[in-house]
């Protein structure tokens, strides 16, 4: 009896184990609480109490040749200013091309509103997409730091009004537009761009998602139908489109996401939604995000929260580490937060 009893044990162990044993990525290891008191004097750490930059929302990075270069919303009425840190914990001053802004408004479509920037290397060059008097343009640079440059100073769509610009590249190298557009408040859309980036595939155009769950519709804001921010990862062949929902003004400002078998849909949103949410005590607003791969491999959630829960100012960028976790047999993967942390994080 007792034989039977040991084999039935580990036949369970076996299969708790087997269930789970795919598709974990570098990010599936929790982060340690806070700082160890002795050894490691060559440590590096982050701490979203203090933040990496001041005045920088909507964040995102780019890690290229050893540099980790961040762009942000900040200076709005100017342009898109450029960090660069070595090491993800040392961060310099504001160091764009043009008085510390990569991409200056002299150089451009528009005068104001520039807002959420996301830079990509591509074909030699660096290509920003970004936000601007509620439409969405795209300049290039030979540098990440700029500057910045529109040869034909117009935006995506001068009619229509558009913001928070996401490009996604497929593994076959179909490239697609994640978007908002005011419709029926913020609302997520899509499309297939032409290979040159010089305009869409109009006859792709959808509409993805906007508020339906409860959990996007904040008491604190309750006018406000919001979602935005979108970013799109894919793992095991499943499109995973991220997005923030509730006002960015709101202390519930929180991130979810939604899964597809297609770039273009039709998505289903997790039902763990949200998986990056203020503790309400030390840290509130998380979201506007993106997602980047350090030096180690390590995956990582940059975005930006508010210090206090009654005000919006000052934002404050912040870091966390991320990844995707087993969700149980024939089921897509989770994906995971650990965060977020208020206390000084070891960099792995």
């Amino acid at each position: 009896m007792n034989n039977l009893i040991k084999y039935l044990i580990h036949i369970f162990i076996f299969f708790l184990i087997t269930q789970c044993n795919h598709g974990i990525s570098a990010g599936s290891a929790p982060p340690s609480d806070q700082i160890p008191r002795k050894g490691s004097p060559d440590q590096l750490y982050f701490d979203n109490s203090k933040g990496l930059v001041p005045d920088c929302a909507d964040p995102y990075i780019l890690y290229y040749n050893g540099i980790y270069y961040l762009y942000g919303t900040g200076g709005a009425n100017r342009g898109i200013r450029a960090y660069q840190s070595e090491n993800m914990a040392d961060w310099s001053k504001a160091v764009g091309a043009t008085d510390g802004f990569a991409l200056d408004s002299s150089n451009v479509w528009g005068n104001k509103g520039f807002w959420a920037p996301e830079v990509y290397f591509l074909d030699g060059k660096f290509i920003m997409f970004y936000t601007v008097e509620s439409r969405i343009a795209i300049a290039e640079s030979d540098s990440p730091l700029g500057p910045f440059i529109q040869e034909d100073k117009r935006p995506l769509h001068p009619d229509i009004p558009e913001i928070d610009p996401h490009l996604f590249i497929d593994e076959d190298g179909r490239k697609y537009l994640f978007f908002v557009r005011f419709t029926g408040g913020n609302e997520i859309w899509s499309v297939e761009m032409k290979d040159n980036l010089s305009g869409i595939k109009e006859e792709t155009l959808i509409k993805c998602f906007g508020v339906t769950e409860d959990w996007e519709k904040t008491e604190s804001e309750p006018v406000a139908r919001v979602t935005e921010g979108p970013f799109m990862l894919k793992h095991n062949g499943m499109y995973y489109l991220f997005y923030s929902a509730n006002h960015y003004k709101s202390k519930d400002y929180a991130v979810g996401y939604a899964i597809s078998k297609s770039p273009l849909g039709p998505f289903q949103k997790y039902a763990g939604n949200p998986v990056l949410v203020g503790d309400g005590e030390n840290i509130f607003g998380t979201g506007h995000h993106s997602f980047f791969k350090a030096a180690s491999g390590q995956m990582y959630i940059v975005y930006h929260s508010h210090k206090s829960g009654k005000s919006i100012q000052p934002r404050t960028t912040c870091l966390d580490r991320c990844g995707f976790e087993c969700d149980g047999k024939n089921k897509p993967d989770k994906f995971v937060v650990y965060g977020p942390t208020t206390t000084p994080q070891i960099i792995k």
